[in-house]
């Protein structure tokens, strides 16, 4: 316990301040505290018998299981100076310090309510290390580990809004009664909509029971003033009244104790707010679960005190940053990370400069190059015809026209060559260029060239139909053009239009627009809803289609390059030489997909469609078929379309001895897919995942059902995720369904792991300068080549976030989650699942999830959430705090981060991943995939 009191000259003083220990040994610290300006220290056991760490407590020695507490008294304020460990001055427990934040008071015009707060909180402190230190019946209840500060948890959890500043909250409450409520009363079902809980109504509804119970209020209607008083009731501060509130929703006979039917509704009530299917369907377990464990002597209930140390017993949800060693280190970054200005704008343009450059330096000189090929051409024939005879007639308009008709030709050519994936992945695979080209922006390379295009065509055929031939048909000066329209003067317009070089030239220009818009963000995502029949040019489809044709668009455009007005000889006709190469090329990558996906379906192993609208398909692999993790197919499936190939990144690991894909259902080609495959499906079998499934033996011709959709793949093709392997340390992080190319790298280190282990070797075993090259070794031939082949698995490391709405999206890698929670001993990989629908850590919705999580997890070792070995986290993560987590635990080494999935997250991670790398010793490489 602490006491505090006061002096004569009216200051806060200390006349005793002890705590008390785990056998009932008191510790008392005593001494004026009434200087002004005065500082003066307390220690306080922890208790550590409580947990599985006292003896480690002991070998540290006594003074470790202490916190000294140094509080600044002045005049009219009392302030937490520090919280630390008694022994160790430079560790600094980050929760604790949580504890000082919070007691942090600010000076001047609250006056001596603030030092009684703060006395007030310093003794809910004591008392409940106190209580927890005491009463055997109450330590009956704690079976697992505690390695946290409750009291640094009590104040921070229990939440009722995100928000707990009343004051300011108020104005935007008081706002919101005025637009909800009717003849100045509020109803019930406008409560949560009135306090910020609009989407979580049921809560919201069982929160204003209570609270009007507590105050004997009849009825579904409040004024302002009883909403006021609710108001200040769920914004306050200590813990102690917010646990009773708590309490309150769920003790609705006010008779102090609490049943497992009530304990079963709310945990429903709070599954509901989180959106928590599974969690609702298994509520009486649950229950049941929670009474076994405060529950011990079979009462039939349990009272406030026993929902309190569960309550204080949640692990955070949240991780420490760094190790307890790098406290500063920590501090430090921060203070280095903090945004400044430069005040020297040529110094800052400088590092701006530099920093691109740094960043950006493979794009940087890919773009450049490009730009000086299309100016060099533009200038080239631009000259060219600046002096021919027919600029006499047509002026700089010619120039302009076949400039950009050069460059047209030339993007033209180059736009194929980045959508040729064969010779793409084998280049990125096989030789050095992918150090200084980026292969993983070919796509984005494909759209800039076609945005070249685009200028091209506008700049020829804008400068033809509104300069040139208008200039010739009402030229006085005809005699230059003779040679090349002939001896008669055209007489209209309609005389270019129906020319070959003319209708050959628009109907290019068509079919263009056509492609171009339907491929947009806007049309190939559906984001324009139309009314029908026009809904069928938006989607992937009409994408698709209209693409192909400008297949049309190059026949046309050689045709076009053969009929010229101004030129006559063949080898000035340049267009077929530089069509010629590209579109051999690319055609004969589609004739190598067509040949080498055709000659024989793959046979289906295993289909199942997943909670969230996910289709796995698991098929024979095809003879010589290889593959990195991270890379990705090509599907086709003849019974949706028989001429539609789609991507999908591979699921399965190179080892294993079939292909696996994970197939959302976004799109209308993915939604007929689904629905053919379930068709065909049974329902799941028990102990088996997936709302609909269907297993086939491998001896089974294509599983022994006919009515199995033929399915042929194409692949595998090079993504950004399969450069993992170039990094010690990676950061793979997955939104949604882009976490599907980051558990085939989960599952091929973990496969790497085994491969070690079973050869007797550690990560510290393999190393480069320690595989026997010559014939004298000392290890077996075997050994060395698997030696020699795992040395070449560069990552060592590798920290995965996947980040999910919905809790069902957790049974799609449920078995991969289990087996690196099984297999790896040494955390190697370190799995972190976010669940995006449920409440922030410390949000009273949340809090009773968190309890059942820590129960079920040290009792079965299965998370509630997720379903799997591996606990979940609650909302989304702090990605500033996971990059500085990881800057601190790897100082001096090259991070690479891969990001897949909605372009959401992109800007950000990059951002993040570009200051830490300019601010910081540890370099961040960032890489990303959207769909």
């Amino acid at each position: 316990m602490l006491s505090m009191g006061t002096d004569g000259d009216g200051y806060r003083s200390s006349e005793k301040m002890e705590a008390e220990g785990v056998g009932g040994e008191r510790v008392v610290v005593s001494g004026p505290l009434s200087k002004r300006g005065s500082r003066k220290s307390a220690r306080f056991n922890l208790s550590a018998s409580t947990s599985s760490s006292s003896s480690a407590a002991a070998g540290r020695g006594d003074d470790e299981a202490y916190v000294e507490i140094t509080l600044d008294v002045r005049d009219d304020s009392v302030a937490v100076h520090s919280v630390k460990p008694a022994a160790a001055g430079e560790v600094e427990d980050p929760e604790v310090s949580l504890l000082a934040r919070t007691l942090e008071k600010r000076p001047a015009s609250f006056g001596s309510s603030l030092i009684r707060n703060a006395s007030s909180r310093i003794r809910q402190v004591s008392q409940e290390l106190r209580r927890l230190a005491s009463g055997p019946k109450r330590q009956a209840v704690v079976r697992f580990d505690r390695t946290k500060s409750a009291a640094a948890h009590a104040l921070k959890g229990l939440k009722f809004i995100a928000k707990t500043d009343g004051a300011t909250g108020w104005a935007a409450v008081d706002q919101r009664f005025d637009e909800l409520a009717v003849d100045g009363l509020l109803h019930r079902s406008h409560f949560g909509q009135c306090i910020g809980m609009k989407e979580s109504t049921e809560f919201a509804g069982e929160l204003f029971d209570a609270l009007s119970r507590r105050r004997n209020i009849t009825g579904d209607k409040i004024t302002k003033a009883e909403l006021r008083e609710f108001w200040d009731q769920i914004t306050e501060q200590s813990f102690d009244s917010r646990l009773q509130t708590f309490f309150d929703m769920v003790d609705k006979n006010l008779d102090g104790r609490i049943t497992e039917e009530d304990v079963k509704e709310i945990i429903t009530m709070s599954a509901s707010a989180n959106k928590l299917s599974n969690i609702q369907d298994q509520a009486e377990e649950y229950a049941r679960l929670i009474m076994e464990e405060l529950d011990p002597n079979d009462l039939g209930y349990i009272e406030i005190y026993n929902l309190e140390m569960l309550l204080l017993q949640a692990p955070y949800q949240s991780m420490n940053i760094g190790t307890t060693n790098s406290r500063n280190l920590s501090q430090m970054l921060s203070q280095k990370l903090r945004p400044t200005r430069e005040p020297n704008p040529l110094r800052r343009w400088y590092q701006h400069g530099k920093y691109f450059i740094e960043d950006n330096w493979q794009r940087t000189w890919v773009m450049a190059l490009w730009l000086a090929i299309c100016a060099g051409l533009f200038t080239w024939k631009f000259i060219q015809y600046r002096h021919r005879a027919v600029f006499d007639v047509m002026g700089y308009c010619v120039c302009v026209a076949k400039g950009g008709a050069e460059t047209l030709k030339f993007n033209m050519a180059l736009i194929l060559l980045p959508v040729c994936r064969n010779t793409v992945t084998w280049l990125r695979t096989k030789t050095k260029l992918g150090k200084a080209v980026p292969f993983d922006d070919s796509l984005n390379f494909h759209k800039v060239i076609a945005a070249g295009i685009t200028v091209g065509v506008g700049m020829h055929a804008i400068s033809h139909l509104a300069c040139d031939f208008p200039r010739l048909l009402h030229t006085k000066n005809y005699a230059p053009m003779e040679s090349f329209f002939g001896s008669t003067k055209p007489g209209d317009y309609w005389w270019f239009v129906k020319g070959t070089e003319g209708w050959t030239g628009l109907v290019m220009v068509v079919l263009m627009v056509i492609a171009f818009t339907l491929a947009s963000p806007w049309f190939r995502r559906g984001r324009f809803k139309l009314p029908k029949p026009f809904h069928r040019i938006t989607g992937f489809n009409a994408f698709w289609y209209s693409h192909h044709l400008l297949v049309i668009v190059y026949v046309l455009l050689i045709v076009h390059g053969y009929f010229l007005y101004l030129t006559k000889k063949w080898y000035k006709k340049t267009t077929w030489m530089y069509l010629a190469i590209p579109m051999i090329l690319y055609a004969s990558e589609r004739l190598i997909r067509a040949f080498r996906s055709s000659i024989s379906a793959v046979k289906i192993l295993k289909v199942a469609v997943y909670p969230g609208n996910v289709l796995a398909l698991h098929v024979s692999k095809p003879p010589g078929f290889r593959y990195h993790s991270g890379q990705y197919i090509f599907l086709n499936c003849a019974a949706v379309s028989p001429f539609q190939w789609h991507p999908f990144s591979i699921t399965s690991a190179p080892q294993d001895d079939y292909v696996s894909v994970h197939i959302r259902t976004l799109g209308d080609w993915t939604r007929q897919l689904k629905a053919v495959f379930s068709q065909v499906c049974l329902p799941p079998t028990s102990g088996k995942s997936g709302l609909l499934r269907a297993d086939y033996d491998d001896d089974s011709i294509n599983g022994g059902c006919p009515s199995i959709p033929r399915l042929l793949i194409d692949g595998p093709y090079g993504a950004p995720a399969q450069d993992y392997k170039q990094y010690e340390v990676v950061l793979l992080v997955g939104l949604g369904i882009g976490a599907t190319p980051f558990i085939s790298i989960v599952k091929d280190i973990v496969n790497n792991m085994k491969e070690l282990e079973s050869l007797g070797l550690t990560d510290d075993d393999v190393d480069d300068d320690d595989v026997e090259t010559g014939s004298g070794g000392s290890h077996k031939r075997s050994a060395s080549v698997s030696s020699s082949a795992a040395s070449s698995f560069k990552t060592r490391r590798a920290y995965f976030y996947w980040v999910t709405r919905e809790q069902g999206s957790f049974e799609w890698f449920r078995g991969v989650m289990n087996e690196v929670a099984e297999t790896d001993k040494k955390g190697v990989i370190e799995l972190h699942n976010y669940c995006t629908s449920v409440y922030e850590e410390g949000d009273v919705r949340s809090a009773l999830i968190a309890m059942l999580q820590s129960l079920n997890h040290a009792k079965h070792g299965v998370d509630v959430v997720s379903g799997t070995r591996v606990k979940s986290h609650f909302a989304r993560p702090n990605w500033r705090t996971v990059y500085k987590r990881i800057a601190l635990k790897h100082r001096d080494q090259r991070i690479g981060v891969f990001y897949c999935g909605a372009p959401t997250l992109t800007k950000e991670l990059r951002e993040l991943a570009h200051d830490f790398s300019h601010k910081t010793s540890t370099k961040f490489d960032f890489h990303k995939e959207n769909f």
